[in-house]
This record gives C-alpha cells, sequence and structure tokens, in this order.
C-alpha cells in the first residue's frame, strides 16, 4: 500500500500446448500474407488456440483495418509490438527505435500517418490491452514470447548480438528461452542451455532476396522441442500493389518484390553481408539440458577468390577517378594509439614523396583523367614533408580541389602564412580535415598524446578565422550511440566558438575503430550488389593512392588510403596500370567501407545506408 493505492504485479498470461504452435510476427498491414498465413494453419491443423503473435500486426502495409480484423477475429493470442502501443497511445512515430536522420525514420513517418488515420478507436483499444509478454510453456519448457526484448519493447535482437548481451536479455526474462520479434529476420540460437528464437515476419521480406516471408512451428518432441522455420508463399504482388494504389512510399512496395529491404539502419554488419542470400527452412531439436557448443566457422578473408562460405568476393571497378590521393610519408611528429598505417616519429617505411613524382601522376592525370576533381594528402603528417606546400600550391593551380589531413600540430603551424595565401590565391579550393579524436582533452590525448588538444583546437580556430574549409575526423567508439557523440562535440564547438556543424558527416566525419579484435564479415558478390543500390560506397571505386615504399625505386598506386602495403591492392606503377577492379578481400573493406560506412574522401557519398 502506498498512498492509499494498491500496487500489483501481473504476471503475463500463461499457454500450455501439448501439440505443434505456429509462431510468427510483424503482419505489418500486409493483408495478402496474412492470409495465406491462417490458410497455412488450417491446412496444417492447427487451431488459433495454438498461435502467437509477437506483434506490430499493423505496420508498413496498405490494409491496417482489415488485417488487424483477421487477427482479432481468429482470437489468436498476440503480444504488443511497438507499433501497437504507439497506436495505442496516439503518439506521433512508430516507436520502431529508428536513429535519427536515417532512412527507416524518414519513411516510417509516411506509413505510420496511413496507419494512424486507417485504424479506428476500437482497434486502438484492443491494442491497449495486449501483453507485454506472453509465456509458452511446451514440453515442459517455459519460453518468454516478447516484441523486441525482455528489456525494451523496441530493441533490436539479430542472431549476430554479442553473446553477453544476449545473455544478459535471456537472464531478465527468468525463463528457458525467449522468442522475440521486431526484427524481421527469421533464426534460432542457444545460449548455452537457454534458447532464443526469432520467427522472422511475414509482412516483408527477410532480406535474403526472395519475396517469401516467415513463420515457425514448435512441436513438442517428447522432452524436446522441434524449431522448425517455415517459409510462405503468397500474392505478394497483389500487397506491393495495394501499397502503390494506397499512396505509400514506394520503397517498402519494390521490397515486396525484390526481398531486399529499402534500407539497412538497423542491420548489423553480419546480416548486412547475408543481404540477398536466400533463406533455408530448418529444423532443429532442443531441449535446456542439451547445450551445443557452436561449430567451428572457417577463417575469413582467406581465400583470394571466395568467402569462407564458398561466395565470389565482391569486385569493384573504377568508376571514374574523383579523389588522386599522395601518402606524403609515413613519418609523423606524434606516435598514435592505433594508428591506421603506423605513422610515428620513426616510421619512415613510406618515404617522403619527391616533388617530381608528384609532378609526374598530376601529369598522367591530367592527360587520362579529365574527371578527376580533388588531390588529397595524407601521412603520417604531410606538412613533415619540406615538398607538400609546393605540391599544395600546384594542385590548386591545376584547377583542383585540394584536402589534407592534417593533426595541426607544430608541422602545420609552421606553414600558416603559406596556408593563408594559398587560401586568398584559390578560395574555397583548400580543405584541411584536422585529426580531434575526441570532444574530451583526456580521451583525446589518450590516443594522441599528452599536450595535443589544446593546440589542436587554437589551430582549428585559426583556420576557421582565416576562412580555410576545416572539417574534423573524429574515431568513432561504435558502443556508444552516434547522436550522443555528435553532441558532445557539438557543445565543445559552441563553447568554443567554432563555426563547424557536428552533425554535418562531411564536417565533422567519424572514422571506426580498425583495431576491433571482433572478426568483420567477408562481402560476397551478391551482398555488395544489394548493399551499393541501397547507396553504400566504397574508395575504391572512385580513388587511388600514390606511395613510396622504403626500398622501393619508384612510388607505386594502391587501391585505397588503407592499404599501402598489402600486396593484394598494388595495382601498378601508373595509373593507367591501377584502373583495374579491386577484390573487396581484406577485414579493412568490411570494417571501415562496407560496414563501417567510412571514407576518407573529401565529399563522403549523401547517403551511406
Amino acid at each position: 500500500m502506498l498512498d492509499g493505492a494498491r500496487i500489483e504485479i501481473q504476471a503475463p498470461p500463461v499457454i500450455h500446448a501439448d501439440g505443434p504452435v505456429l509462431v510468427f510476427g510483424g503482419c505489418y498491414s500486409n493483408l495478402q500474407a496474412t492470409e495465406a498465413l491462417l490458410a497455412e494453419a488450417r491446412r496444417r491443423g492447427i487451431p488459433p488456440e495454438r498461435m502467437i503473435c509477437t506483434g506490430d500486426v499493423v505496420a508498413y502495409g496498405a490494409d491496417p483495418r482489415a488485417t488487424v480484423a483477421l487477427i482479432r477475429a481468429a482470437r489468436i493470442a498476440t503480444v504488443m509490438g511497438n507499433c501497437e502501443e504507439s497506436l495505442a497511445q496516439e503518439a506521433g512515430d512508430c516507436g520502431c527505435g529508428f536513429a535519427p536522420g536515417t532512412a527507416c525514420e524518414r519513411l516510417s513517418a509516411a506509413w505510420f500517418t496511413y496507419a494512424s488515420n486507417a485504424v479506428d478507436p476500437d482497434d486502438r483499444r484492443w491494442m491497449a490491452t495486449l501483453p507485454g509478454r506472453i509465456d509458452l510453456v511446451l514440453a515442459g519448457h517455459r519460453l518468454a514470447v516478447v516484441h523486441g526484448a525482455p528489456s525494451l519493447i523496441n530493441r533490436f535482437v539479430f542472431a549476430s548480438m554479442p553473446d553477453a548481451a544476449l545473455a544478459a536479455e535471456l537472464a531478465l526474462a527468468g525463463v528457458d528461452g525467449v522468442i522475440g520479434g521486431h526484427c524481421g529476420v527469421p533464426f534460432t540460437r542457444r545460449m548455452g542451455a537457454r534458447l532464443w528464437h526469432n520467427s522472422g515476419a511475414i509482412g516483408l521480406p527477410a532480406n535474403d532476396g526472395t519475396p517469401r516471408v516467415w513463420f515457425s512451428l514448435l512441436t513438442p518432441r517428447g522432452g524436446e522441442i522441434e524449431i522448425r522455420h517455415c517459409p510462405l508463399d503468397y500474392d505478394h504482388r497483389a500487397a506491393s500493389a495495394a501499397m502503390r494504389a494506397a499512396g505509400l512510399p514506394p520503397d517498402y512496395a519494390e521490397t515486396m518484390e525484390s526481398g531486399i529491404w529499402p534500407s539497412f539502419d538497423v542491420l548489423p554488419a553480419e546480416e548486412q553481408a547475408a543481404t540477398g542470400r536466400a533463406i533455408a527452412a530448418s529444423v532443429e531439436l532442443w531441449h535446456r539440458e542439451a547445450a551445443m557448443a557452436p561449430a567451428p566457422r572457417p577463417a575469413r578473408f582467406a581465400h583470394p577468390a571466395t568467402t569462407a562460405a564458398g561466395e565470389p568476393h565482391a569486385r569493384v571497378g573504377l568508376e571514374g577517378l574523383s579523389t588522386l590521393w599522395f601518402n606524403t610519408g609515413t613519418l609523423c611528429n606524434i606516435a598514435c594509439t592505433g594508428c591506421y598505417i603506423e605513422s610515428t616519429p620513426r616510421n619512415d617505411r613510406l618515404v617522403y614523396l619527391a616533388r617530381a613524382d608528384f609532378d609526374r601522376f598530376l601529369e598522367e592525370a591530367a592527360g587520362a583523367h579529365p574527371e578527376l576533381r580533388e588531390i588529397g594528402f595524407t601521412g603520417g603528417e604531410p606538412f613533415m614533408n619540406a615538398a607538400v606546400p609546393g605540391m599544395i600550391a600546384a594542385a590548386l593551380e591545376r584547377g583542383y580541389d585540394t584536402l589534407v589531413l592534417t593533426n595541426a600540430l607544430r608541422p602545420m603551424q609552421r606553414h600558416l602564412a603559406t596556408l593563408a595565401r594559398l587560401h586568398a590565391a584559390h578560395p574555397g579550393r583548400l580543405a584541411l580535415r584536422v585529426s580531434l579524436d575526441h570532444h574530451r582533452p583526456e580521451a583525446h590525448e589518450r590516443i594522441r598524446g599528452a599536450g595535443t588538444f589544446a593546440p589542436a583546437l587554437d589551430a582549428i580556430a585559426w583556420l576557421l578565422a582565416t576562412g580555410i574549409q576545416t572539417s574534423i575526423a573524429a574515431r568513432f567508439d561504435a558502443g556508444v550511440p552516434e547522436a550522443e557523440f555528435r553532441a558532445g562535440f557539438a557543445a565543445l564547438f559552441q563553447a568554443r566558438s567554432l563555426a563547424i556543424d557536428a552533425w554535418d558527416p562531411a564536417a565533422l566525419v567519424l572514422f571506426p575503430e580498425l583495431d576491433d579484435p571482433s572478426d568483420p564479415p567477408e562481402i560476397s558478390a551478391t551482398s555488395w550488389q544489394a548493399l551499393q543500390s541501397r547507396g553504400r560506397a566504397v574508395m575504391c571505386a572512385t580513388s587511388r593512392m600514390v606511395v613510396h615504399r622504403k626500398g622501393e625505386a619508384a612510388p607505386r598506386v594502391t587501391a585505397c588510403t588503407l592499404q599501402p602495403y598489402a600486396p593484394d591492392f598494388d595495382l601498378g606503377a601508373s595509373l593507367a596500370e591501377a584502373a583495374g577492379a579491386v577484390t573487396l578481400n581484406h577485414p579493412h573493406c568490411a570494417r571501415f567501407c562496407v560496414f563501417g560506412a567510412a571514407s576518407c574522401s573529401p565529399r563522403p557519398p549523401e547517403d551511406r545506408g
């Protein structure tokens, strides 16, 4: 008793089943798929009382009211999804958990408005009564059925979730296993003696390049549960036609036909890498006493032609030389923790680039690549090379936009007068990108060294005051929400009166950590085709870099700024030789470009996923 009110802890509804249970989720206002599922249940002899929906009856599709009516008329046990929660509360958005500014958030605004206008007050009242969890007792095991996760209704749980995070969710449920929804991709995963199962969704394909959708059959077999992932064919063309007729955005209607999602905003790297790979129907037995060790995974990035799964690697042709990079040498005035190419005050593995060699490549580019717009300088610290100011001037005089990557410390500061003069002679054409790894001094200096934060900020202020185009490069810890990281920089820029927009990805460029010990997925030709069509880009499609390795007689051309040494990425002694395709067969390709959606280019692509 508290202030005269009684506190009640309501137990979840419990379903005891002694026959097969059909589990499905994500009807997503797809009337045709929902009708097909109910027909399939009748064909299999499964009554509605042995069917469970993991929520989001209403979402992307054209028929919210009719789909709700089918589920309600059948009296199928349904968990509240975030869409039902939002519609019941008459909220302003779907509550899916999409990050601000992403394609998913933009598209959801249209379909959620449509759905909210379509459902009636009685539908909303029904949605408000749905439980957040239903427990299923089957073959002596107790499984918690939730929408997203026990911790949060809209948490995306995919098969690739780290062990510790998945174990914490299972522990929070307090039962033998969890049946979740929300993510839209079917999978079954064992964690020790516990189980996490997701049936997938019936309202939208599973991003596997087929229009099929998925449900599950859980069947008691003595003390075990047989878990069967089942595909469902239905009239997907009628569903997509209905969406177009309703005036909904065409993106999800196209997904009904292609089987590829319109955006990969919510997908972890492993699931992105599986894009376009058809999922196979599967069956397995589970009981809590039989924990299975995961099967060993074949080594990745080990075969020059194929992935560990036997698929051809993605290959990227040079679409046109947009940016020509010059590595001026690996010597640097500081030694940073986790430097991408191990630049230090002693590492001269890449020697100083000579002016004559620079001029030779610039001359070749002028003749062979009229499309070239930008020259980039990287290192090491470019201003350690005494020839660099002259190279910058030469690039500008030829009409190229010019970008210099710098730590903005003493080597650069010795050339402030020269930079001011070059900017005055070529206004708007010279840009510097300054490495400022964190908005907190102590975090930046853990990487760059003591006493590096304040001088870099002073130099940034000078560059901006002089009118030189200035951007910031930071090392982004993926464990921190991007919005939170950018907000920290926004506060720093405001406090220092620095006119840099922390929310502009070209003004504050976030690079992923490359020394992450986790094993990134490989990029197959199939997945790359889908990723590229959704706006993903890689540097080697539009860039090349000139390097001069110690001990070699002349500079060479490499595929990108991250691979100055790897033999597979050495493309030749000239730009003509370097015009061939590049195989994306290196962890950096996956971690930095494809799944990290990062680029060293001066003008990153507008849409990276």
